[in-house]
């Protein structure tokens, strides 16, 4: 392949998915998550909606300059369009679509925080203690209502 065809390609490429992106955040998806393992799955989370610290959860979502936060590809409003999201297929989920997360288990969010998603860009968080997890799990949920 000519060294001008891979640039048109790659040209291609990046029109086509900065359109996809373009078309804004999908309500509800229709995609799924592997599932997880059901000692996680199955988990309720232990903090109360009513004891959500939200400044905590802000600071995970939205980093603190060190590396990548939630908000770089989840965006700063949650729905999906953050500064990386184009970059993803499948796209970041949209957590301001409360239909999308309904049947999303509070154990299946902590798990795919901790562990990461397979087949899609969701890296795991493996630094994040538990108690952060759960907070984050209740600020995501708290972004769609």
């Amino acid at each position: 392949m000519s060294h001008t065809s891979a640039v048109a390609i790659a040209a291609l490429a990046l029109l086509t998915a900065g359109a996809a992106f373009a078309r804004g955040p999908v309500c509800p998806e229709t995609r799924t998550t592997k599932k997880a393992p059901d000692e996680f799955y199955n988990r309720a989370n232990p903090v109360a909606p009513a004891a959500l610290d939200k400044k905590a959860a802000e600071v995970a979502f939205f980093g603190d300059g060190q590396g990548i936060a939630c908000a770089s590809c989840h965006g700063v409003r949650g729905d999906g369009q953050g500064d990386m999201a184009s970059m993803f297929d499948p796209p970041p989920r949209n957590f301001r679509c409360k239909a999308t997360l309904a049947n999303v288990s509070d154990g299946q969010l902590f798990w795919v925080i901790r562990y990461g998603s397979p087949t899609t860009s969701m890296p795991p968080h493996p630094h994040l203690s538990d108690a952060r997890i759960w907070q984050l799990v209740l600020y995501i949920r708290a972004l769609g209502n």
